[in-house]
């Protein structure tokens, strides 16, 4: 892929100004500092973004709430309105004008029950296909279900140079009678994004009947999701990576896959898909979510549109999140980048146009268990993805045991990304040594 310009200032320039960058970080809470370390840069944004203070707040308001919805009194009927409130949040937040909004347990949870519906509900026969980027919540899901039914779960080979999969890739594996489609929108483990609506365009060509179901798990805080624009059936976010809190996860459903059979209590509402009593603070902390991408989108242009504010955010985060990891990549200042620093691996090559705020690296001479351990020793919080049941799908075909993983997000800031470095170049000198 074609690269991108080396930054020539100190700072690379990013699309929020000094103030504005202040005033994004103050929204958030332990921006900074860690409860249980003290001061730490935060590149571990892809196993959980920070929470925004809102989100806190809250939590702590909904938490104390004795009453359950559907009952007769003043409170329940505030908290339904509550609910009713973020479903149309929701629905602005993915641009989706109809379908189901609905939230459960988690992502991973919702994700199982959007595939189990739509395999059991499918056509009988045909084949269920996917790709081998996709997250275990997605393949587990598809070879359980997909097993069950009788269906072959055909998946599609992504690209190990890039990190990721593209139409192409799935139009030489379709057929007529794929009765069921899976889509990763953003890997966690390589941070490549995926185009949606090219896959499912082509999916639609060959077998116009077949249920999509996308994985936007890993993408949602990164830059915008457009569900009429992808001609999908279902999509599924977890709000803990997203600005919210862990406890749920978030998925939209279209009419025809809310319509298919699934896990309801007998005589319940019809197109009912939550079971039990789900927590009104839930649904209320994704307002505040969608609440704080509208105040973004405000600063950043001079929309007034709501779902025009949302997408004015997620463009400038995307504009953020890129010229951060362009330096992280390239170099700021009189700091080498990782592209320069000797020793180092970066997977999807260093030059990709598809990274999402995310780069997975190796240092060779020392396991990625120590790397991660010397930059938390200087403050810095990454991660280690193992060859294990996560990321073996990533790291097998590449021959490699591990990775660290440095995942940016929007708040983060281009000191940090020279902490960082600072602290790679004495990482990396000591493991050539």
């Amino acid at each position: 892929m074609s690269g991108r310009p080396k930054p020539e200032s100190n700072l690379p320039m990013t699309a929020f100004s000094a103030d504005l960058l202040d005033s994004i970080r103050a929204r958030f809470a332990h921006v900074e500092s860690c409860p249980f370390q003290g001061p730490r840069v935060f590149f571990e944004n892809a196993g959980g973004a920070l929470t925004l203070r809102s989100v806190v707040e809250t939590s702590t308001t909904y938490a104390a709430i004795p009453d359950n919805q559907g009952r007769d009194n003043p409170a329940s009927h505030a908290l339904v309105k509550v609910i009713d409130t973020a479903k149309a949040d929701a629905r602005q937040f993915f641009n989706a004008p109809d379908g189901a909004i609905f939230v459960g347990e988690s992502g991973t949870e919702l994700t199982f029950r959007l595939i189990s519906a739509a395999i059991l509900g499918a056509a009988e026969g045909g084949v269920v296909l996917g790709s081998t980027l996709e997250h275990p919540a997605s393949r587990s899901a598809c070879a359980r279900w997909a097993g069950i039914a009788g269906k072959p779960h055909v998946l599609v080979p992504h690209d190990n140079a890039t990190g990721t999969v593209t139409a192409a890739d799935y139009r030489k594996h379709l057929t007529p009678d794929v009765r069921v489609a899976t889509i990763i929108h953003t890997s966690p483990v390589t941070g490549m994004g995926v185009d949606v609506a090219a896959i499912a365009a082509e999916i639609r060509a060959v077998a116009p009947e077949a249920f999509i179901i996308v994985d936007g798990i890993q993408h949602a805080s990164h830059g915008g999701i457009d569900i009429a624009h992808y001609g999908v059936d279902g999509y599924v976010i977890s709000p803990y990576k997203v600005f919210s809190r862990h406890g749920y996860g978030l998925a939209w459903a279209s009419e025809r896959l809310a319509a298919l059979p699934h896990d309801s209590l007998v005589g319940g509402p019809a197109g009912n898909w939550e079971l039990g009593t789900r927590d009104t603070g839930s649904y209320a902390t994704f307002s505040d979510v969608v609440e704080y991408f509208r105040w973004l989108g405000g600063q950043v242009s001079d929309a007034t549109d709501p779902r025009a504010l949302i997408e004015a955010a997620g463009a400038a985060i995307h504009d953020h999140e890129q010229a951060l990891t362009d330096a992280m990549l390239h170099g700021t200042g009189n700091l080498k980048g990782l592209a320069e620093l000797p020793g180092v691996t970066v997977i999807g090559g260093i030059d990709n146009l598809a990274r999402e705020g995310l780069v997975s690296l190796i240092v060779e001479g020392m396991p990625s268990v120590d790397v991660v351990a010397a930059l938390n020793a200087q403050g810095i919080r990454v991660h280690v993805r193992k060859a294990d049941h996560y990321s073996g799908n990533i790291l097998d075909p590449l021959g490699r045991d591990s990775c660290v993983r440095v995942s940016l997000c929007h708040y983060n800031s281009p000191a940090e990304v020279s902490q960082f470095l600072s602290a790679m170049a004495g990482i990396t000198a000591d493991a050539a040594d």
